[in-house]
């Protein structure tokens, strides 16, 4: 956690105005800090090795592409596209975003912990809050009543 802290005191500090939060293209690049799974018995991975890569448009739409390992230690990606919304319009640093896109990657006596998971391809649809100005991001990645994630990143 103390990672996270000190995340947190860079993030803070680095604030912009929000009118440098300017609507623009932009590449945002994020790791995986912490999970927590909901219901873990000991055996799930909270060490997901993540590397997120997205294409942020000047209208807030994105694209983007993840590899994890995932709660059962299996390489696993995510391409997707989404939307990004600054609901705040006084706090323009938090932001909402919503993807969805097609997960791989759990297979095996796993496969069926994803719904429609029949090729071992699924549809997924993933739900984020966050924090961000002109050069860093975090967030909060929702995944069901499975597990939340904390990631941290780079905007450039």
């Amino acid at each position: 956690m103390s990672k996270l802290f000190l995340i947190c005191l860079l993030f803070l500090s680095s604030f912009v105005s929000a009118d440098e939060l300017e609507k623009k293209e932009t590449w945002q690049l994020q790791t995986s800090l912490y999970t927590k799974h909901y219901h873990d018995d000991g055996t799930l991975n909270n060490h997901q090795n993540l590397v997120e890569l997205e294409y942020h448009r000047e209208d807030n739409y994105l694209i983007g592409a993840a590899l994890f390992n995932n709660s059962y230690r299996q390489f696993s990606q995510y391409i997707y596209v989404g939307k990004l919304w600054r609901p705040i319009d006084n706090f323009q640093y938090l932001h909402i975003k919503l993807t969805g896109g097609l997960l791989h990657g759990y297979r095996e006596e796993h496969k069926d912990v994803i719904p429609l998971n029949g090729e071992g391809i699924a549809p997924v649809i993933v739900p984020t809050v966050g924090l961000s100005n002109e050069h860093l991001v975090g967030e909060i990645a929702l995944f069901g009543k499975d597990c939340f994630l904390i990631t941290a990143g780079l905007r450039f």
